[in-house]
């Protein structure tokens, strides 16, 4: 007979620091987008312990030099990259001689469509489609050229569902894994493979700002917000943490990782098993 929901010991989160992917990077230069904060600025810790010498692109420059001086001894190099990327011809330069692409930046406004910026919407449509786009022009012909090569990018639950006031983050997830898929398929024979990773809700800046954001639309406190909007198709009612996101995009870098291509890896705590 199983125990009754009432008196089963509550689970309780491991340290996701404790849960990691053994790999090698030495030798390999990683470009991470968004790296000053939140997934970003995990995933270029993460790569960096693993060896890599990572390019660390953001238009935050002071966010960068902090992660810069937070990088772990004796790991590979973090080299802060100041840059918008809505510089779509600098962002292509960036990418020049990469052997890993993390398509991480984003931002998020949550308003109807009616009441929808245009100009806001052009701008989440630069940084998170065509700004991947262009890193990925600038990064393949070096991927190409010796064989392997790696493209990770953060899509999310919204680019496999909807969710209402998000038109503009919705549209751009979607487009992006479109983008992966196809650069999966081209990069095959090159030795080069392209994923997503998707995660829920992360502890991030950018998801605390749509607490506030979702708040105001709703009409609600922010608590609640978590709990009924964020949280209420989540089996697992917790935030993600940005670590256990970066061990998912090192997993990809790894070569037990090699047959994996073309496809979304879901970290969402069983919010799209509904």
């Amino acid at each position: 007979m199983s125990a009754s929901p009432s008196t089963r010991t509550p689970f309780v989160a491991e340290d996701p620091a404790r849960r990691t992917v053994s790999l090698d990077l030495a030798g390999r230069t990683a470009l991470v987008t968004g790296a000053a904060s939140g997934i970003g600025r995990a995933c270029a810790l993460r790569l960096a312990a693993a060896g890599a010498r990572v390019r660390a692109v953001d238009r935050d420059a002071d966010g960068l030099g902090a992660l810069a001086d937070g990088s772990v001894d004796g790991a590979g190099a973090i080299e802060p990259y100041p840059l918008d990327l809505t510089d779509l011809d600098a962002a292509e330069s960036a990418a020049a001689g990469c052997d890993v692409l993390v398509n991480n930046a984003g931002l998020q406004l949550v308003r109807p469509i009616e009441e929808f910026p245009p100009e806001v919407f052009h701008t989440v449509l630069t940084v998170m489609l065509e700004a991947p786009f262009r890193l990925l022009r600038g990064a393949l012909p070096h991927m190409y050229g010796q064989g392997w090569g790696r493209v990770v990018n953060i899509s999310s639950v919204h680019g496999l569902r909807a969710s209402p006031y998000k038109s503009a983050y919705v549209a751009a997830k979607h487009g992006l894994e479109g983008l992966s898929k196809t650069a999966a398929l081209e990069g095959a024979p090159y030795g080069v493979t392209s994923n997503c990773v998707n995660p829920g809700y992360v502890r991030t800046p950018l998801v605390e700002k749509q607490l506030a954001d979702q708040a105001a639309a709703h009409g609600i406190p922010e608590e609640q917000v978590l709990r009924d909007v964020l949280l209420r198709d989540s089996a697992v009612r917790r935030l993600i943490e940005p670590e256990e996101v970066a061990e998912a995009v090192l997993y990809l870098c790894a070569p037990q990782a090699s047959f994996i291509t073309g496809t979304s890896m879901v970290v969402d705590g069983g919010w799209t098993a509904h």
